[in-house]
């Protein structure tokens, strides 16, 4: 809820002091904006103007045995458009009832699947804590809070239920899936040893948002979304409340946060985009399969100025001046070997046979190393043993035996488990969400 609670109040402390910033369009035809969203915390001498919304009263929709009317609809798209600071127009009201409706049946079914659990009821008193601290972090109370909300067409008891709702839902999956959610120390290493590994390549800190076409009605309706939310964002609304309220991406919860990204892990679509885009740009809507992305710029770096690695060696000795013969026997030799080798039993199997000289070779910064040695050192997986490599000195097998990344970069290992862990749960959550839905009797009324 922590995070969440923030953006939220964020987005109602910019309602309180009524700006926003206008945009300046780049140059770059990938990007849209500039972005700095509004987040002022002034309160207001007027509450917004309550948007009006043309739609029936009665049943939209029911959810198992449990219904949604267009006034439970349209309590929801007013709630979303105070979080999220997008201005509603006729070109993006159709996405903000749609993003609308789907959180409707989703709580609904929360609320269903919550009631098997007797244990997981909410107290008002946790409720009014969480509206308490939220109202806390704009600097007001939390009547001036939902007087707010109120004077703006929002009942109190909306934003509550919501809260109650999210409250007992995180519960339940964090109690269901914490075990299953745990991360294994070999996937801990596998983290760390791939994030040292991409330690030299280029990274993009990014912000996303994905459209998901199932679930707003199709591509079409997708890029039509995803195009009007740029526009409010260019206009001032802030990147993370959007992101929280309209992405279907796991880092949803995080406001959108992704991350540092490692040039050519993601779809070329995306990573011509990020290569095309500046610091604090919002790219233009990216169709890609199966829905449409929205990426902010936040930051980018060209890698680790040290990337250390771990090597052992098992060489024969060849002067400059030896023959082209003693070359190639040498060179047959260690190919020979050079499959039977790991980094466990290099500098056994040197010791064992003659003419064959081991050497431990610590750790170094690849920068340091001799030039024939680099290439292996920056590119070759950890454990595995070169072919054959000629240097002054002679004919050498050389062990990659482990690659971190050095200085202020350096991954830390809780950090890394924690991510792991909050990754695994929103993926056991999101298949816990997609199977009651599939198990559901949904039916919309005309």
């Amino acid at each position: 809820m922590r995070f969440q609670r923030y953006l939220t109040g964020v987005a109602i402390a910019a309602l309180l002091a009524g700006t926003a910033v206008a945009q300046t369009p780049p140059q770059e035809p990938a990007a849209a904006g500039t972005l700095n969203p509004a987040a002022g915390q002034v309160p207001p001498a007027a509450p917004p103007a309550t948007p009006q919304f043309q739609m029936a009263d009665g049943v939209l929709a029911t959810v198992n045995d449990s219904v949604i009317t267009g006034f439970d609809l349209r309590q929801r798209m007013l709630l979303l458009i105070a979080m999220t600071q997008v201005q509603p127009t006729p070109e993006n009201i159709p996405a903000i009832q749609q993003e609308a409706l789907n959180a409707l049946i989703d709580e609904r079914l929360q609320i269903q699947e919550l009631a098997n659990y007797e244990t997981l009821t909410v107290s008002d008193e946790e409720v009014d804590q969480e509206v308490a601290a939220m109202a806390q972090e704009v600097g007001v109370t939390g009547e001036a809070y939902l007087s707010f909300l109120e004077a703006g067409g929002i009942r109190p008891q909306t934003l509550r239920n919501q809260l109650r709702t999210q409250i007992g839902w995180q519960r339940l999956v964090g109690g269901r899936f914490q075990t299953r959610a745990r991360v294994s120390q070999g996937a801990i290493d596998a983290a760390m040893r791939q994030m040292s590994e991409a330690a030299s390549k280029k990274q993009y800190l990014i912000g996303e948002i994905y459209i998901e076409a199932a679930r707003v009605g199709g591509q079409q309706a997708a890029i039509n979304g995803a195009t009007q939310l740029v526009q409010q964002m260019v206009q001032g609304a802030p990147f993370q409340n959007v992101a929280q309220q309209f992405s279907a991406a796991p880092s949803a919860a995080r406001g959108g946060d992704a991350g540092w990204i490692v040039a050519g892990t993601v779809n070329p679509t995306l990573q011509a985009a990020m290569d095309q885009l500046e610091i604090g740009q919002l790219s233009r809507p990216i169709p890609v399969e199966g829905g449409v992305y929205i990426i902010y710029m936040r930051d980018k770096r060209d890698g680790a100025a040290a990337s250390l690695v771990q090597l052992k060696q098992v060489m024969i000795e060849l002067p400059e001046t030896a023959s082209e013969a003693e070359v190639a026997a040498a060179t047959q030799r260690l190919q020979a070997l050079q499959p039977q080798l790991t980094c466990d039993t290099m500098l056994q199997r040197a010791t064992s046979e003659q003419g064959l000289l081991g050497a431990d070779l610590g750790e170094a910064d690849v920068q340091n190393l001799a030039p024939q040695f680099q290439q292996v050192a920056r590119s070759a997986a950890v454990g595995s043993v070169s072919t054959p490599i000629r240097t002054p000195l002679g004919l050498h097998l050389v062990g990659v035996c482990g690659r971190r990344v050095g200085g202020a970069e350096a991954p830390d290992e809780r950090v890394v488990e924690n991510q792991l862990f909050r990754q695994n749960l929103a993926t056991l959550a999101r298949r816990y969400m997609r199977d009651l839905r599939e198990d559901a009797l949904i039916e919309f009324k005309q």
